[in-house]
């Protein structure tokens, strides 16, 4: 099944009411105890300046045509960023043509991944649609899992961080990464939410047991652009690294990822033990 624009929309409008608080935003108290928390949807119309009937017509998806005033007045009351207002704009708005399409497959330019070959010392991979692992260099191999081991359809960072004993292990706060992991495929399943295998992946996630389901329901977002996590890695031990996302201009669907280590610091010496014992015991390519 297809991701539903109007359940995900009612869900993601509740989830950022609630983060809010009135006595912080100066709006009048409603009298009678509050049932959820957060903002009710009579406040955060007025924040809005938006009929309530309006408002509540947005949240329940009873149209996904809402004008643009509209859309940029509820953002600008919920406080959404700039990755939560590009949300909001997809479910209320969807996009037609290849918005609304199966995504076509796809493909790592030769150039590319002659690129991370060549970025022996650094830790790269390419990551795609649904957080489909694309490709990757020998270093990322040893660091993370060995992606050449695995069938292409495993090849995948949600699949892994939810069912793969290992990755549990490796991630030191792996509540963070699955957190991380979970609003990175939201992101993505909002930019394509007819595409079946999004919709197949989805719902092998939530099959798996509860964390997954726990994870989703916070309703997070995120775009992978920078930051850094602690490993315990099964062969040099600790190691601290940060990372760096770049979107291929010719297709934002694709970003290079590359990890990056303090100098002079402990986990750049067990970066290249990492990097000599890839060398060793990882095939080539």
């Amino acid at each position: 099944m297809a991701l539903d624009r109007r359940a995900e929309l009612g869900e993601f409008l509740r989830s950022r009411r609630a983060r809010l608080r009135p006595e912080e935003l100066g709006l009048p108290q409603y009298g009678g105890q509050r049932r959820v928390p957060g903002l009710r949807r009579e406040e955060l119309a007025l924040l809005a300046g938006v009929s309530v009937d309006h408002y509540v017509r947005l949240e329940q998806g009873r149209t996904l045509h809402f004008s643009e005033a509209v859309l940029d007045s509820v953002a600008r009351a919920l406080r959404l960023d700039a990755v939560e207002r590009e949300h909001l704009y997809r479910l209320a708005r969807p996009w037609s043509g290849s918005e609304s399409a199966e995504a076509p497959v796809q493909v790592v330019r030769p150039g590319l991944q002659r690129l991370l070959d060549s970025a022996a010392d650094v830790p790269a991979y390419v990551v795609g649609r649904n957080t489909d692992v694309l490709a990757w260099n020998p270093l990322a191999a040893a660091l993370i899992t060995d992606f050449g081991a695995l069938a292409p359809g495993q090849r995948n960072l949600a699949r892994l961080v939810f069912l793969d004993e290992g990755m549990r292990r490796l991630y030191v706060d792996w509540r963070a990464k699955a957190s991380d992991t979970a609003a990175y495929l939201r992101l993505d399943a909002g930019r394509h939410p007819d595409d079946p295998r999004t919709a197949e992946l989805l719902a092998e996630l939530d099959a798996s047991g509860p964390e997954f389901g726990e994870v989703w329901a916070e309703h997070l977002l995120k775009d992978k652009t920078h930051g850094r996590y602690k490993y315990d890695h099964p062969v040099v031990g600790p190691i601290d690294l940060g990372f760096e996302t770049l979107r291929l201009p010719d297709d934002p669907d694709q970003a290079l990822v590359a990890h990056t280590v303090e100098e002079g610091s402990p986990s750049e010496t067990a970066l290249r033990l990492l990097a000599a014992w890839a060398r060793e015991s990882l095939p080539a390519g």
